[in-house]
């Protein structure tokens, strides 16, 4: 089931359970404002190369829309339209004063030189410039996409309204970026799991944890985890897979990394399949990679006894029902994976007050906001009589439904 079919289900699922009316069930579905634009930039050679750019503004009822821009070949509709409404619900779930929007451009980054980037950025915001904007539209970095791309585009937008920093976020510190944002969706991770732990009396000490996916996130995660005692018995990404019974030195395996770029040959554990970290023997499985790397048919082998979902969408539905029945607690990743659209937002409150944050305020506050989600979650939990990803969809279709109706959207 692709991702756009599996968010469209949780939502309806939520939507029966809130008992939404239909026309407002039908408005909250159908996005603000699709954009597709086509953006032709010269290469170094003196070619000419076009590429299709675009951006799906899902809903504004409860602030301005924020989502992510990705770089990808593949760029598929379908999925940037899954992905902002996800925004949408996230972000209302988080409690932050956002809708959910998501773009991108079908292209290659790795096929592109850096000063090609640089043009495909700029056409694609000089097509898009009055359409995003601080109480708008706030775009942020995805896949293929970073924190020198949301400079560009800074640079960019300002010169058609004036330096704005709040245009986008997970920029260069440089240029008004936030103190604790890269490490925010791992941290971010930790604090959810830590809450989850919390409810049935545990800690990280002496759990066993599997990791599946090592970029940002999932090296964060680990390396956080690794601080609070946790065992880090397995961890993965497209390189290779690593397992220690006893526990993987996570500072070690990071220095190999960044040394190596791969995590093959790391002597501190034993080489493993890529695809048996997800059942591997642990307490608490951490998918930080692809989604629906959890199918019908790895389900039943998955031995943690919870799941946290790092990724997007990591769990298919058909997954969602074999791991239920076998009393597995699921973080979904509409809560678990929000850490680092918070501290977007905190970025953006700080461009706008012009006043920056120390890196301890960060943290402080991500972890204050993290905390109001779970126990809201919790609550919803409790009323409907449903499990976490159920609690975690009702709690952010409320609050948007709510805020459509109170701004009168019959009218």
């Amino acid at each position: 089931m692709n991702a756009l079919a599996a968010t469209n289900r949780n939502f309806q699922l939520a939507a029966r359970i809130l008992g939404l009316d239909s026309k407002l069930h039908k408005s909250l579905l159908i996005p603000f404002r699709e954009i597709k634009v086509e953006c032709t930039v010269p290469r170094d050679d003196g070619s000419f190369v076009s590429y299709i750019g675009f951006r799906i503004q899902h809903d504004n009822a409860r602030g301005p829309m924020k989502g992510g821009i990705r770089y990808h070949p593949e760029v598929n509709p379908d999925e940037v339209n899954a992905l902002a409404q996800l925004m949408t619900w996230k972000t209302a779930v988080a409690n932050l004063p956002y809708g959910g929007a998501k773009g991108g451009i079908g292209c290659n980054p790795r096929e592109l030189t850096v000063s090609e980037l640089q043009r495909v950025t700029r056409v694609f915001t000089q097509k898009i410039h009055d359409l995003i904007g601080i109480h708008r539209d706030v775009p942020a970095p995805d896949m293929g996409t970073n924190s020198q791309t949301m400079a560009w585009i800074l640079d960019e937008y300002s010169k058609f309204h004036g330096y704005s920093p709040a245009v986008v976020t997970g920029k260069p510190i440089e240029l008004g970026g936030s103190l604790g944002r890269e490490a925010a969706t791992g941290l971010g991770v930790v604090f959810a799991t830590e809450f989850l732990l919390d409810e049935y009396g545990m800690s990280f000490a002496n759990m066993k944890f599997a990791i599946q996916g090592f970029g940002n996130v999932g090296s964060w995660a680990a390396s956080f985890i690794h601080q609070k005692g946790g065992k880090v018995v397995a961890v993965s990404d497209i390189t290779g897979a690593v397992k220690n019974p006893n526990g993987i030195d996570i500072p070690a395996l990071l220095k190999h990394k960044e040394k190596a770029d791969s995590l093959k040959d790391f002597e501190g554990g034993d080489a493993m399949d890529l695809n048996d970290v997800l059942v591997h023997e642990c307490d608490v499985l951490i998918p930080c990679a692809l989604g629906g790397v959890l199918n019908k048919e790895n389900a039943a082998d998955v031995k943690a006894k919870f799941i946290i979902e790092a990724a997007n969408h990591p769990t298919d539905p058909e997954a969602d029902e074999i791991l239920s029945r076998k009393g597995v607690t699921i973080l979904p990743d509409i809560y678990a994976n929000s850490g680092g659209v918070t501290v977007s937002y905190f970025e953006w409150v700080q461009n706008i007050q012009g006043f920056m944050w120390e890196e301890e305020k960060v943290n402080y506050e991500l972890k204050r906001y993290m905390k109001r989600a779970f126990n809201d979650i919790k609550a919803m939990c409790h009323t409907h009589n449903c499990n976490l990803r159920m609690g975690a969809f009702t709690l952010g279709v409320n609050k948007v439904a709510r805020a459509t109706v109170l701004r009168g959207w019959e009218a």
